[in-house]
């Protein structure tokens, strides 16, 4: 059982209410979410919502340490069928939709990650400046790049060193696995909202983020040692409170430009999501409807 969505569709809501119904626990298909000490600004669930659904795949990783879409289907796999195998059922949720079709469908057999030539495609983004690694991309594999932010900069590299390493674009690869691989047998629920409706929850989030002590959070990071050239603080929002920071936004700045990089984001995975055929679709907040589809989904026994 998948419920996935763009973000602040109300996922983490929707299954922390239905999973006690079903017996249900759940993993966190969240790229950030995995990281340790960022809480705040990825929304992760509070001690309380851990307490009442046991939740996985949470608090993974240092900010400082790799994970990839590879390691996440490693632990996934493993924590469904840890819970399987106590009896329970497992809803898997979040709104990566790589880390989806990962679990789902498997991944390319693509070269394996060169640390060296990472490092020099670091060097040059930094020297060249922000988004001349997607121009590199749309180059020399326009139907990646089509689908990557230009400061996805994780991704982007990914998408280059594959090319650079075997010659053939990451693209050509995907189209030669197809995806068909199947392990689990799944209903995948994508949680939608009207625009006006999502960019309402977005600022609402946004706002509550800042309340939370979103700006404390990065503060606290920075003092760890985890600092701002590290992938997971150059992501929404703490990216933007990083430059608050240093100087470049003020704060009503800051939280405009997180405003505006989150509604980009659903507009991303919207798309990436409808291009998953398995979707079925439902509005935000519908939980009765969403029980429905469930339950013709555990009377069918699959």
């Amino acid at each position: 059982m998948l419920i996935t969505g763009p973000t602040a569709t109300g996922k983490t809501a929707l299954a922390l209410e239905l999973a006690p119904r079903y017996h249900a626990e759940i993993v966190s298909a969240d790229s950030r979410q995995v990281y340790r000490y960022l809480d705040i600004g990825t929304a992760k669930p509070s001690p309380a919502e851990r307490a009442a659904v046991p939740h996985h795949l949470l608090d993974v990783v240092d900010p400082d340490e790799r994970f990839d879409s590879a390691r996440f289907r490693t632990l996934a796999r493993a924590a469904i069928q840890d819970i399987m195998r106590r009896g329970k059922r497992v809803f898997v949720v979040g709104g990566s939709g790589l880390y989806l079709r990962a679990l789902t469908r498997g991944l390319f057999a693509g070269p394996a990650a060169d640390p060296q030539l990472r490092a020099r495609l670091y060097d040059q983004e930094r020297q060249a400046g922000r988004g001349f690694l997607h121009r590199w991309l749309c180059q020399v594999d326009p139907a990646v790049a089509a689908r990557l932010h230009p400061h996805d900069t994780v991704r982007v590299i990914r998408a280059l060193e594959v090319f650079l390493l075997s010659g053939t674009p990451m693209s050509q690869w995907q189209r030669a696995h197809g995806y068909r691989e199947r392990q689990f047998s799944t209903l995948m629920i994508g949680l939608v909202a009207d625009r006006e409706t999502l960019a309402r929850r977005i600022a609402h989030r946004c706002c509550q983020m800042i309340q939370e002590g979103l700006v404390d959070e990065v503060r606290r990071l920075w003092a760890q040692g985890y600092g701002p050239e590290l992938p997971p603080l150059r992501t929404i929002g703490y990216a933007q409170i990083g430059a608050m920071l240093q100087g470049r936004y003020t704060l009503a700045e800051a939280v405009a430009e997180i405003c505006k990089e989150t509604r980009r984001l659903a507009k991303r995975q919207l798309t990436w999501l409808r291009a998953e055929p398995e979707v079925r679709w439902c509005p935000a907040a519908q939980a009765r409807e969403v029980a429905k589809m469930i339950d013709r989904f555990y009377e069918q026994g699959t």
